[in-house]
């Protein structure tokens, strides 16, 4: 059994509770309008130029990758909670922009202004702030997991609640889950610690230390592989699993469910025995594998599920074991910066895992964007594997230099 100390404080369990409602309540506004937005698109003038409202989805994402690293400097100067406040209602603003809209240009517009709002720097740098480093991985992982989550409920009530409420009435809806947030962010997350104000920032180390650039390429190569794979996949799900689109959540939705059953105990491994490195290497592994996988089997609706459900395991441990171990890596006085950066890389590698996938299957084949996600798992894989993994200190040093 662990000694009390090893054990999260109520406080901790209230921030990673705290944090990653504000995640969802955030995210789900966003993905609500992803699976709906193309069809509402064709109902406003300009919507028909399919350049512009690819664009108008994009918008969020350059927007994002432009702001997460000045709101990480930012939080690291300022404080966090203040930056996180500002972010969402800058979000907010933007939600109401575009339910306002009257056209495609007007759209853009809100979307534009969503990306400013580029909180989750700010949000992961107050959560490494707030948990010890034993715990910092556990916490992640309920961030990164009520993301997946809302994912998943989205891809069910998105055509339900387009129904009732229409495009605008997503977006009003987004902007009032942001606003709530805010509420949240001060009523329930516990206090922050005080910002580190004109201290000099040690930004040569963020940007070209050898293990941070390590964990900078691996958030890309997921998220370009994520974008990629999901291009071409729900092609696979209609062509050989016989699922039509609206049902896909039904495949979807349990996959991710089951992920986070079977990723519990490899966060646990990770922290609690001190198992950073194997877990990590594994789930990278993991994700090479199901793109092989992908690309040599994939004539059924079973092998498609079987797949997913590994996708699944193997994104879950990544997307919370990568800003733990940035935020131990990083110096104490950068984290909102080291994490900026690293929000940065992953909005990029978002972006162009879209256009990228699009190219490959438009040129070549779907299946060639199995194989290039697969070599991108494997390099990534053969790069992982020389990073010096930050060693597990022990619970009262750890708390001290959190």
């Amino acid at each position: 059994m662990s000694a009390p100390t090893d054990r999260m404080t109520p406080e901790e369990r209230r921030t990673g509770a705290s944090l990653a409602s504000i995640f969802a309540l955030r995210m789900l506004g966003l993905f609500l309008i992803l699976p709906v937005f193309s069809v509402h698109a064709k109902t406003l003038p300009g919507g028909d130029n399919l350049a512009l409202v690819g664009f108008a989805l994009g918008a969020y994402g350059l927007t994002q990758a432009f702001f997460q690293i000045p709101y990480g400097v930012a939080s690291d100067y300022f404080g966090r909670k203040l930056v996180i406040v500002v972010g969402l209602l800058v979000f907010a603003l933007g939600s109401f922009v575009a339910a306002w809209a009257p056209d495609m240009t007007w759209i853009i517009v809100g979307r534009v202004l969503q990306g400013a709002g580029a909180i989750s720097a700010a949000v992961t740098a107050l959560a490494a702030d707030l948990t010890r480093e034993q715990h910092r991985t556990k916490v992640m992982a309920m961030i990164g997991s009520s993301i997946g989550l809302v994912f998943a409920l989205s891809l069910v009530g998105a055509p339900v609640l387009y129904g009732w409420i229409g495009m605008s009435g997503l977006f009003v809806l987004t902007g009032v889950l942001a606003l709530a947030a805010i509420g949240l962010l001060l009523k329930a997350v516990p206090p922050a610690p005080a910002p580190h104000g004109h201290e000099k920032l040690p930004l040569r180390r963020v940007l070209f230390d050898a293990d941070l650039l390590r964990l900078n390429l691996g958030i890309f190569t997921l998220h370009m592989v994520q974008m990629a794979m999901f291009v071409v996949l729900p092609h696979a799900l209609v062509d050989f699993g016989g699922l039509p689109p609206a049902a896909h959540w039904q495949v979807y939705l349990p996959a991710v469910l089951v992920s986070f059953v079977v990723m519990v105990p490899a966060i646990i491994a990770a922290e609690r025995k001190d198992k950073m490195r194997p877990v990590f290497l594994a789930a990278v592994g993991l994700l090479a594998v199901v793109q092989i996988g992908l690309y040599v089997l994939h004539d059924n609706l079973w092998l498609l599920a079987l797949w997913l459900l590994l996708f699944f395991v193997a994104f879950n441990v990544l997307e919370a074991t990568l800003p733990s171990l940035v935020s131990r890596t990083a110096p104490p006085a950068a984290k909102g910066a080291a994490l900026g950066v690293y929000n940065t890389t992953q909005a990029i590698g978002l972006f162009i895992g879209g256009a990228a996938g699009g190219y490959i299957a438009q040129h070549f084949s779907d299946n060639a964007v199995f194989a290039a996600c697969a070599g991108l798992a494997l390099t990534w894989l053969a790069v992982a594997a020389t990073m010096n993994f930050p060693q597990r200190r022990q619970p009262a040093e750890a708390a001290q230099t959190a």
